[in-house]
């Protein structure tokens, strides 16, 4: 492996070409984390590369915006990850270019690494859909900063309307996938639970959760049952609840629907969707829907067999839910396949397994739907969520901390239900 810098060699470790291949996996997601894994397992020589020194529990997100979590609960470091593994490493980058005949990728710090194999699992971003004030005026949940950010708009909006210094502290969460209904039911029930004894100075119609929906149902991927299930617990917890809406544009102190309706609000949150990051097309690699990277069945790139890509910014002849699940079986399934091509066989076709899909809404409450056609809804399914989310979280005091959390949360004082963190 060799690490370059611009117009110069800037350190040699051994020769790039070895008799164990060294690979290259950008982005430490599950995608990017399950490909180390079998990799270094199998004896090659991995280099995991993020532009964080961490590894983020996306599907915990909202719980940080909303002061359940503290960032530190839900990341874990990626030198710690890689040590576990002798022949793995970590470093930190942001990929800015790709020379595939070189088989050479450039950071943003000017350096550059040597790969017999790469693995791109960089991930998406947030998808604004070129709706009018939507960027300017949304708040992403697509990461720690952004959960972050969220919050201490959150915190401070209820901290000015309780010294009267506006006059409200409205929400509006635009898009009723599982991130949109897990963060509205979470707001909804902070606001009925703990604002009553921790702000008591503002008044209950002084707040509000609304949920926006194109469709007449949340949680689209669902049996109808469940979405019914979770709209009804979302009702419960005074959730307003606008389906078969489109957003037209969004304001800073309102969002405005494609019928003219204008719904007040102080904080809009966005949960529409997501698209391929826009320096994903400086890497000369095409691009399909969504600008997802197209690969094979194998998931590997057409011209340049070499290269694998995994995760949400995979595009497979059969496209896959961009969820946690299909991220590491990909990262798995791409891992398996380089060390195969690295003792000369062919790389195999992906065959995704569906374990099935999970959402919550609140303390509670949850719609599980396995792959085999059974559903659930209500407090067995709301504990098989926590305790799955607890079994995928990287490192014993996270797992630890989480647990006490949730404790706290669902199960403590309401004064407890949620950390001011600033």
């Amino acid at each position: 492996m060799s690490i370059r810098r611009r117009g110069h060699l800037a350190m040699v470790q051994e020769p790039a070409r070895s008799a164990r291949p060294h690979v290259v996996v950008v982005g430490a997601g599950f995608a990017g984390l399950n490909a180390t894994r079998v990799l270094a397992r199998g004896g090659a020589r991995v280099t995991l590369v993020d532009r964080h020194p961490y590894s983020t529990f996306q599907p915990l997100l909202y719980q940080v915006a909303t002061a359940g979590l503290a960032a530190g609960d839900i990341t874990y470091p990626t030198r710690a990850f890689a040590a576990k593994y002798r022949r793995a490493r970590a470093r930190r980058g942001a990929l800015t270019k790709l020379h595939p005949a070189e088989r050479r990728v450039e950071f943003d710090d000017g350096t550059s690494l040597d790969y017999d194999y790469l693995v791109l699992t960089t991930g998406v971003t947030t998808n604004w859909y070129g709706i009018e004030g939507a960027r300017e005026n949304g708040y992403p949940i697509y990461s720690v900063q952004d959960s972050i950010v969220l919050r201490k708009r959150l915190q401070s909006l209820l901290q000015q309307v309780a010294e009267g210094k506006r006059e409200s502290a409205h929400a509006v969460v635009v898009g009723a996938g599982a991130t949109g209904v897990e963060i509205a039911g979470t707001m909804a029930e902070l606001r009925q639970r703990t604002l009553p004894v921790t702000y008591p100075e503002i008044k209950p119609d002084q707040t509000s959760v609304t949920l926006v929906e194109r469709f007449d149902y949340v949680l689209s991927p669902y049996k109808p049952r469940l979405r019914d299930a979770a709209a009804n617990a979302l009702r419960k917890r005074g959730v307003h609840l606008r389906l078969g809406s489109t957003v037209a544009s969004v304001e800073p102190d309102a969002v405005v629907l494609s019928d003219g309706t204008r719904l007040p609000s102080d904080v809009t949150v966005w949960a529409l969707g997501v698209a391929a990051p826009a320096e994903v097309s400086n890497l000369g690699l095409k691009q399909g829907k969504g600008g997802r990277i197209e690969v094979t069945q194998a998931l590997n790139v057409a011209a340049y067999p070499e290269i694998f890509v995994a995760g949400d910014l995979a595009g497979p002849p059969n496209p896959l839910p961009q969820l946690a699940q299909p991220a590491i079986q990909m990262g798995e399934h791409a891992g398996r396949q380089i060390l195969a091509m690295a003792h000369g066989r062919p790389a195999a076709p992906f065959s995704y397994s569906d374990p099935g899909i999970m959402a919550t809404v609140g303390r509670g409450s949850a719609v599980l739907q396995l792959s085999n056609g059974m559903t659930m809804h209500g407090p067995l399914a709301w504990l098989a969520w926590i305790g799955l989310h607890l079994t995928y979280l990287l490192g014993g005091r996270n797992r630890v901390s989480v647990l006490v959390s949730f404790l706290a949360r669902y199960a403590g004082p309401r004064r407890s239900a949620a950390t001011v963190v600033e």
